[in-house]
């Protein structure tokens, strides 16, 4: 059913998620980087590894985008690999068990296949550009809910979050008063694919970058949601903000966002 790119996809988050649960039950090396609370494990690096080496080994004209090492690769190639080798560092390094891999193929400007991998809870999430999205072996349908004020929504909060950027802080605090409960989990990609099951209704954020979006965001268009930046208009990787929905109450969280 799938194509040969989402079965190596499939494949390759596995084996970098095994490598980060090993990480994940043993002493590691916590670092960190240019901001407060940016984090950087010596398993962010081991995955990151795997996952360049088999691109490399398997597809060696492709580019390759990743968050620890930026271009790798920056041929003449229609494909780009999108790599978060450990999103949701914060939790990781803290032994909180909400974290992933996420990796996903662009062909020119459409993502075209990607997984996000749960190692600890065994949860792989997947799907190809117009073939549907699954959770392991179970097709992925977004929730029917339509009334935002009994929605269930989650957000995260940016590293640059001094600079409020887009009003952050007073969009949460504003949702969080009109009494619709939000949850806070500290992984973008598995906060698109919880939106792609159902668990929630919908999903903002602003300061993301390609990697934390592309895998998730594919697997939540293919389970029927729909994917905008905050005033609505078409998503693209370079966009940093972000809303995305089951689709029924995408106008009322845009509202609500960017209400004054």
């Amino acid at each position: 059913m799938f194509s040969n790119y989402t079965q190596f996809i499939i494949n390759l988050a596995r084996i970098s998620g095994e490598e980060l649960k090993n990480g994940f039950n043993s002493s590691f090396k916590v670092e960190s980087k240019t901001k407060l609370n940016d984090l950087l494990t010596e398993y962010d690096l081991k995955s990151e590894k795997i996952i360049i080496d088999k691109i490399k080994s398997n597809f060696p004209d492709h580019n390759i985008l990743s968050e620890e090492s930026g271009d790798v690769f920056s041929n003449e190639s229609d494909y780009t690999w999108i790599i978060d080798p450990l999103d949701g560092t914060v939790n990781f390094a803290n032994k909180l068990a909400i974290f992933s891999v996420s990796i996903a193929l662009k062909k020119e400007d459409k993502i075209i296949s990607g997984a996000v991998f749960n190692p600890i809870s065994d949860e792989l999430f997947y799907g190809e550009l117009n073939k549907g999205s699954y959770l392991n072996d179970k097709r992925l349908k977004v929730s029917k809910c339509e009334d935002i004020n009994k929605a269930f929504l989650v957000t995260g909060f940016p590293y640059n979050i001094a600079e409020n950027p887009l009003n952050c802080i007073e969009t949460f605090s504003r949702i969080i008063q009109s009494g619709i409960p939000v949850r806070r989990l500290g992984s973008a990609a598995l906060d698109l694919c919880f939106v792609a099951d159902g668990r929630f209704d919908g999903f903002w954020e602003v300061s993301l970058k390609p990697w934390d979006m592309a895998a998730g965001k594919l697997i939540l268009e293919e389970a029927g949601g729909k994917v905008t930046d905050y005033l609505g208009n078409e998503h693209n990787l370079e966009e940093s903000s972000i809303i995305a929905t089951n689709n029924l109450i995408h106008n009322n969280l845009i509202g609500l966002v960017n209400e004054n």
